[in-house]
């Protein structure tokens, strides 16, 4: 097995300027994708345990934790059930916003950056 050396140039480049011509490999740091809050947000209409029940099923919340989110959102109108990739929020809030429409609740959910 033969050990590989690091490459490098010469200490001068072709025209003498001093210029040592070493390699140095820079990365560039690649930043985080912004997250986002998905909301819930109280109406008058939608039953507590419908909530309970889409905060589990949604966000695979236990039912101990969908029972105080969804107190949360009845005593202050609004509550961060999760924090996403814009992707992954925006897919959640669709599915919460079809699946309460096909129960014909009013339920609203949406998304804001962090």
């Amino acid at each position: 097995m033969s050990k590989q050396t690091p490459f490098l140039m010469s200490d001068k480049n072709d025209q003498g300027d001093g210029d040592t011509g070493v390699l140095t490999k820079t990365r560039s740091k690649t930043a985080r994708p912004p997250l986002y809050k998905v909301l819930l947000l109280n109406d008058d209409y939608t039953p507590m345990e419908f909530v309970v029940h889409v905060l589990e099923r949604f966000f695979g919340l236990s039912h101990q934790q969908s029972f105080e989110i969804m107190l949360t959102v009845h005593k202050k109108g609004v509550a961060v059930v999760g924090v996403f990739s814009h992707e992954i929020a925006e897919t959640k809030v669709t599915q919460v916003m079809d699946y309460a429409r096909r129960h014909q609740h009013p339920l609203q959910c949406t998304m804001e950056k962090e």
